[in-house]
């Protein structure tokens, strides 16, 4: 059964998830893959600004070579096999509110989640709009990037980042484990207990 909860003007009601991942490149894609498939509920917002669709690859691991706009949505179609909502949305706000936020969109919508991923890849505009703290970028052209310890959490307790926007190279599989890792970490902290995720070969 979905969950809901009153908006704050008492208004409507907002879905509510456990985990909101704004971001759907490799990182956060990555990350939504993750968590859908340990069986949180996942909400995927994508703004479909992803540097990954301009890029040819082919330095990834287990794939020969690939479009970058291909496996942009291989991955968003990975994390929606496993439950992850995929919506195209620019976020322009998160707000805490209680123990939730409430994540804002350019259209109008807004949804709430439990825990956030920021995975903006090149842009950490909206990182800076909800006080999250920067830092100067070490990578070639990434100017600032969201200040996170070694699991991936920001200033704010409950707000996390992945991927080229936390600061790690911009390689499509550097930033997609990244996302995964993040993503562990999350769970981790969910469920109280360390997760991992391994399946095994089918006969």
């Amino acid at each position: 059964m979905p969950e809901f909860c009153m908006d704050f003007m008492g208004e409507g009601v907002l879905e509510m998830y456990d985990i909101a991942i704004i971001g759907a490149g490799p990182a956060g894609a990555s990350a939504a893959l993750f968590t859908a498939k340990a069986g949180k509920k996942t909400l995927l917002l994508d703004n479909d600004k992803s540097i990954t669709k301009r890029a040819w690859i082919e330095n990834h691991y287990g794939v020969p070579e690939i479009t970058g706009p291909d496996l942009v949505e291989t991955g968003k179609k990975q994390a929606a096999k496993f439950g992850a909502e995929v919506k195209q949305a620019t976020v322009t706000n998160v707000v805490k509110d209680g123990d939730k936020f409430r994540v804002e969109t350019e259209g109008g919508e807004s949804y709430e989640a439990g825990q956030v991923i920021i995975a903006t890849g090149l842009l950490t505009d909206l990182a800076e709009k909800i006080g999250l703290k920067l830092k100067d970028g070490t990578e070639p052209r990434i100017k600032t990037v969201i200040d996170v310890d070694a699991d991936g959490r920001t200033n704010i307790d409950g707000i996390w980042a992945a991927g080229t926007a936390a600061g790690v190279s911009v390689h499509t599989i550097i930033t997609a484990g990244d996302g995964a890792k993040v993503a562990i970490n999350v769970i981790s902290k969910l469920n109280g207990e360390r997760y991992v995720d391994h399946d095994v070969l089918k006969s």
